[in-house]
C-alpha cells in the first residue's frame, strides 16, 4: 500500500522523493507539515496530489490579512425560518486542509489553526465540531517575501511535526514535469489507491511499533543538547522529543520494521527540529547553518548499545 501510495504521489510530483517519504512520514505519525520555500516549486500540487492519491477530502485556506478566524473554524447564523441559531463549519473541517500562505494572516487568525492541530477539534460559540479522525495541515508560507506577513509564533511552529524544503527540481525532472503538464497531467489525474480508513489502519500499526527505552534515552540525549548549546536560544521542546519519536516510528513502519533503530531518529532529526530552534545573535554574526549544528549535535550524542539496535 505504501509503494502504491508513493508511486501514485511521484507520478505527478516528479524528482523530489525524500519529501515525499518525509511527507507521508508525517501523514502515518498524525502531525502535520509547514512547507517553506518560494512560490511555484509545486506546494499546492503536492497537497492536491496526496489528498486524490488516498482518497481524502481536501480543503483549502487562502490566507489574508483579512481572513478572520470564524473563516476557519465556522460561525453561528440565525435561521429565521426556526428562530434558531445553526453552526456553519469553516473551511477547516476537511480530511486535507492546505493553509497557504499562513504567514499572511493575523496571529489572531493563524491562532484559530492551534486548536484544530492540537485536539483534533474545534469550537463555535460553545459548541464543539469534531474533525475528521484522518485531519492533516499542510501549511506553506515564503522564506524571502516578508512585507505584509506576521511572522508565526514559536507556539505555533512547535505545533508543525516537520518543517520541509521542496526546492527546485534538477534539469531532468523539470523537463519531465513540463512534459507531464503539457499531456494534462495535474492532481486531479492522480490515481486513488486507499482510502482515509486505510491510513487510519495504517497508523495504528505506526503506533504499535517498538521503541526500546535505549533508543528514547538516545532521543533525549539529543534533546538536551540543544538545550545545552551555546548556539540556540531556546533549546527544543518535550512536545519536540515527543514528535521525533512519533516521526521515527513512521519512518520505520515505512521501512517495514516493527521496531525503531537509531539511525530512524537520525533521519527525522533535521526535519523535526529545524523550525523549533532559534540561533543566537553570535551564531547568526558567523553564519552558522542550524541544519549543520542539529547534524553534529545528532553525531555527538551517545548511541545506546543493545541487541537488536
Amino acid at each position: 500500500m505504501i509503494n502504491k501510495i508513493n508511486s501514485a504521489i511521484t507520478e505527478c510530483f516528479v524528482g523530489k522523493d525524500e519529501v515525499v517519504k518525509s511527507l507521508l512520514t508525517c501523514l502515518l505519525a498524525g502531525g502535520h507539515v509547514l512547507l517553506e520555500d518560494v512560490p511555484g516549486v509545486g506546494k499546492t500540487t503536492l497537497a492536491k496530489t496526496l489528498s486524490k492519491v488516498i482518497g481524502a477530502d481536501f480543503g483549502r485556506i487562502q490566507f489574508t490579512p483579512d481572513t478572520m478566524p470564524s473563516d476557519v473554524t465556522g460561525v453561528s447564523v440565525y435561521n429565521a425560518k426556526t428562530g434558531e441559531f445553526e453552526v456553519k463549519a469553516g473551511a477547516i473541517m476537511h480530511e486535507i486542509v492546505l493553509a497557504d500562505e499562513i504567514n499572511r494572516t493575523t496571529p489572531k487568525t493563524q491562532s484559530a489553526l492551534l486548536e484544530a492541530m492540537s485536539e483534533g477539534h474545534v469550537t463555535v460559540d460553545a459548541t464543539e465540531l469534531l474533525l475528521p479522525e484522518v485531519f492533516m495541515v499542510i501549511a506553506t508560507q515564503n522564506p524571502i517575501e516578508f512585507m505584509g506577513t506576521y511572522p508565526l509564533a514559536e507556539a505555533f511552529t512547535d505545533r508543525f511535526m516537520m518543517k520541509l524544503s521542496i526546492g527546485y527540481p534538477d534539469k531532468d525532472s523539470e523537463i519531465k514535469l513540463t512534459e507531464l503538464h503539457l499531456k494534462g497531467m495535474t492532481p486531479e489525474s492522480a490515481t486513488n489507491v486507499c482510502s482515509p480508513a486505510d491510513i487510519s489502519a495504517m497508523r495504528k500499526a505506526v503506533d504499535a511499533v517498538t521503541v526500546s527505552k535505549a533508543v528514547i534515552e538516545y532521543t533525549e540525549n539529543i534533546v538536551t543538547l540543544t538545550r545545552e548549546s551555546k548556539d540556540f536560544t531556546v533549546g527544543a521542546s518535550p512536545r519536540a522529543m515527543l514528535s521525533l519519536i512519533k516521526a521515527a516510528q513512521a519512518t520505520a513502519y515505512l521501512d517495514g520494521r516493527d521496531f525503531v533503530k537509531p539511525d530512524d531518529i537520525k533521519a527525522c532529526a533535521v526535519n523535526v527540529l529545524h523550525h523549533r530552534l532559534t540561533l543566537t545573535s553570535e551564531a547568526r554574526i558567523r553564519k552558522e547553518s542550524i541544519d549543520k549544528l542539529i547534524t553534529a549535535l545528532v553525531l555527538q550524542a551517545k548511541i545506546p548499545m543493545e541487541r537488536g539496535l
